[in-house]
């Protein structure tokens, strides 16, 4: 690939990084959740925009060759995984390469994460490459908790966003099945081989019915997935320690990034729960609420009768879609639950009560790090056996997590592991995996014995 040394104009942040109508185009995805990406892209899809996954993580030296080290590791990761698929694509088509066929799609975070600043970065790097210069980054953002009436038409967009929330819940669940039944098949890898068939089902169901929000349809065929998946459990494999996961989305998401950190601590002998992508939707969403919360008495202050009303109409909207959301995701957890005993998601709003009445730390202060020492408390208060923080190395947020949680579980008598990712391959590793989740079964001995007295 031919590498330009121009320097772009900070103009392009705006009229290559922005929001319009993606359809008709080829809307790039990063990989990121296995089973949440898949089915984003099929609510896509459902609704006209051909979207496709991204392969991810085999790209990782074309991301670090053009960063410095010094960005977030998914930062690094998704660079490699867009130059990469560009390089193929232009590899396979040849001359037919055309730039315009394909839309990259990066979202974006307000507030310090440097996740907000990734498609500022990737956009300058593909400037360099005079082939990949004219495809468009389009992004959904926190700001507006993710909105997407500037990526397609208003009517596509009401359906996309509905869709795409309880396809993300079902994913979501799909997920919890697999880390429940996995430690305790009969057949090493049958769990993994039916989820595969399930995802890809799933998949086409959406894109088949979802546009016409056909949720019944997509909820028997989740029930179905539950029942068949229960089944491949040995039923005599005693209950194993549980370990709770926390930490930055993407890192904790993402298997090739964390060096598949849920696999390896099966492996050791524990029960894993990652914590999910709807519990992010629903704090993004609880956060927009407390922003019109606060413009509201400001303008209220302010005697400002048209902002006042403005915020009014957005705060009443807000707290429409987060009823919504709590309706549409007790109906899919409801469905699975009836066979299968897996965990229910984190409240937000029983996250921040937790966080206020031991005065541990608050949603004020911002980021995600309040989202994942809530988590952890709850966990540990859900009787878990061990709780890791999965980051990548430097994350501020994730650092903050750390400083609180790891003096905090130690008195609370709960084993704790720190994990940073950036790439490396830690040579103690599995050393410190094998201790942690010994120590776990240590703990769920003890609990067992009190219970038990």
């Amino acid at each position: 690939m031919a590498v330009s040394n121009d320097r772009s104009s900070f103009d392009r942040f705006h009229t290559s990084v922005r929001q319009f109508d993606v359809s008709g185009k080829t809307l790039l995805l990063p990989d990121m959740a296995p089973f949440g990406a898949r089915l984003l892209a099929a609510c896509f899809r459902a609704v006209g925009v051909n979207a496709k996954v991204m392969e991810t993580y085999t790209g990782l030296a074309l991301g670090k060759e053009f960063t410095s080290g010094k960005e977030c590791f998914p930062c690094q990761v998704t660079l490699g995984d867009i130059l990469y698929h560009l390089q193929k694509e232009k590899e396979r088509l040849g001359s037919s390469f055309s730039p315009d066929r394909y839309v990259y799609f990066m979202p974006e975070a307000d507030g310090p994460c440097r996740f907000g600043m990734y498609n500022k970065l990737q956009r300058l790097i593909l400037d360099r490459f005079p082939e990949f210069k004219e495809i468009p980054i389009v992004y959904l953002s926190t700001e507006d908790s993710y909105a997407t009436g500037g990526i397609m038409p208003p009517e596509e967009s009401s359906i996309f966003r509905k869709l795409s929330y309880v396809a993300i819940i079902v994913a979501d669940v799909m997920d919890r099945v697999v880390w429940r039944i996995r430690p305790y098949e009969s057949r090493p890898g049958a769990t993994d081989a039916f989820m595969a068939q399930a995802v890809d089902a799933m998949a086409a169901t959406i894109e088949e019915v979802g546009a016409a929000l056909n949720f019944p349809r997509l909820l028997d065929q989740l029930e179905e997935v539950v029942v068949a998946a229960r089944n491949i459990a040995d039923p005599r494999i005693p209950r194993k320690p549980r370990i709770g996961i926390v930490g930055e989305i993407y890192l904790r998401c993402h298997p090739d990034s964390n060096q598949n950190i849920i696999r390896e601590l099966e492996k050791c002998g524990a029960e894993v729960l990652d914590a999910s992508l709807g519990e992010w939707v629903n704090f993004v969403t609880f956060e927009q609420e407390r922003k019109l919360r606060r413009a509201w008495k400001i303008a209220w202050l302010d005697r400002n009768h048209s902002r006042l009303r403005k915020v009014t109409r957005a705060l009443f909207g807000n707290l429409i879609e987060g009823l919504y959301q709590q309706v549409r995701q007790h109906q899919v957890y409801r469905r699975a639950l009836k066979h299968l005993d897996i965990p229910v998601d984190h409240s937000i709003r029983k996250i921040e009560r937790r966080l206020q009445r031991d005065r541990l730390f608050t949603f004020d202060i911002g980021t995600e790090a309040a989202l994942s020492i809530g988590g952890a408390l709850e966990y540990a208060h859900e009787g878990f056996d061990g709780v890791v923080n999965v980051f990548p190395f430097t994350c501020m947020p994730s650092t903050i997590c750390a400083s609180i949680l790891k003096p905090l579980l130690h008195d609370m008598k709960v084993p704790y592991l720190d994990a940073p990712y950036d790439g490396a391959i830690q040579p103690n590793r599995e050393t410190a995996l094998r201790t942690f989740v010994y120590q776990a079964k240590q703990h769920l001995e003890s609990r067992t014995a009190r219970t038990k007295r």
